[in-house]
């Protein structure tokens, strides 16, 4: 049986090399894989390098080099495990792969370009490792969760799942806007309140609950209800709106601010048996005036309170909005724009809807400037019965 080190010989040989030199003049044009393990990848790597450690490169190579003929460079610390990396991405076909010689440690010695990577703490990793398991989200895509802002407009039945699952995926910033309290009729759906916070302010009891849930996450609490006055200020600081809004008036202005600031909305909403979900993109239409040109009359439109809700679908929906808000952040898939799905709870099905963007829509048609768009408040608008 031969020995490692004669193994490595025959495999250094064999394999195609290329130097710290070589490697500079095409970074940018070759995929750069760090096949280290976590703690050498800590102290620093290439600029533009993909790290995938030795032990995951069979499974998560496909993910992030699809083409098998594309030029492909693989370091380590010192160039001999990048020649077994080598061989294995030979035998899965890969038809154009060097090793980079004397692999990190050569390249630092050469004086040339690294940075430090992007780090979780060690409690992090620990919590988000069934997350940075994923190739498509990874350290890389946690640390954008971490650095992301999302608001969600209310504290109730849709902003309580959302809310929640967005602080145990750890977005860094989450804002919460509602301005009333805690009320016993809440807690068939509001799962972020409990009994013994009764007329306490949602804002205060939902602090409370996400805090325990993940620390990590920073709480911004707005007791307010959103007005024209004050909409620019609470929803432009963050990346991404959750609307959990129950009505049309705050619907209608949400998205007239969104608009101006480029800013997605995940909407959603809750009747009875069923619940309506979409995105709306920040590029613009087709956008909330799209699928609702003007209110319905208040007698075709009444809310949970008066019509009841199914305690567990604002939980369906809201979850489906903390889905697509975290597949916005990580650039993920494709979202819900121009589409409204539709979820019937009593037969158990989804439906899905096209939505196309209105060219004569007053916030997103053709020829609209969405910087310009007035904001008014409209209660009375959407209080007011059709004529």
């Amino acid at each position: 049986m031969p020995s490692y080190d004669a193994l490595l010989r025959d495999l250094r040989s064999k394999t195609p090399e290329t130097d710290v030199a070589g490697l500079e003049g095409q970074l940018g044009k070759v995929a750069l894989i760090d096949c280290r393990e976590a703690d050498e990848h800590a102290q620093g790597a290439i600029p533009g390098a993909v790290w995938i450690p030795r032990g995951f490169l069979e499974a998560r190579i496909e993910k992030n080099v699809a083409d098998r003929d594309a030029p492909i460079v693989v370091y380590c610390a010192s160039g001999n495990r990048s020649l077994f990396a080598q061989r294995t991405l030979a035998e899965l076909g890969y038809t154009n792969v060097r090793s980079l010689a004397g692999g990190f440690t050569a390249w630092k010695r050469a004086g040339l370009a690294w940075e430090m990577p992007q780090a979780l703490r060690a409690d992090q990793e620990t919590r988000y490792s069934r997350h940075t398991l994923l190739p498509e989200v990874g350290v890389a895509g946690q640390m954008k969760l971490l650095a992301s802002k999302v608001v969600c407009i209310g504290a109730g039945g849709l902003g309580s799942p959302s809310s929640m699952y967005l602080a145990a995926a750890g977005v860094g910033t989450l804002g919460l806007i509602d301005d009333d309290v805690v009320d016993a009729s809440n807690l068939q759906r509001q799962i972020l309140h409990g009994t013994d916070r009764l007329k306490t302010p949602k804002v205060d009891s939902a602090e409370k609950t996400l805090t325990n849930l993940n620390p990590d996450v920073r709480i911004e609490k707005h007791r307010a209800r959103i007005t024209s006055a004050n909409a620019i200020d609470l929803l432009g600081r963050y990346d991404v709106i959750i609307d959990g809004a129950d009505n049309f008036a705050t619907r209608y202005l949400v998205n007239d601010v969104a608009l101006k600031l480029g800013k997605p909305v995940i909407h959603a909403s809750i009747f009875r048996f069923e619940g309506q979900l979409t995105v709306f993109p920040a590029s613009g239409g087709p956008c909330y005036r799209c699928l609702y040109p003007e209110p319905p009359p208040p007698e075709d439109a009444p809310s949970c309170a008066e019509g009841g809700v199914l305690g567990v679908l604002p939980g369906v929906m809201g979850v489906l909005q903390a889905t697509e808000a975290i597949k916005i952040i990580l650039g993920l898939g494709e979202t819900l724009a121009g589409r409204l799905l539709v979820y019937d709870a009593l037969k158990a099905k989804f439906r899905e809807l096209k939505l196309r963007r209105d060219p004569r829509c007053p916030t997103c048609g053709d020829g609209v400037d969405r910087s310009a768009i007035a904001l008014v408040d409209y209660e009375q608008f959407c209080a007011a019965p059709r004529r």
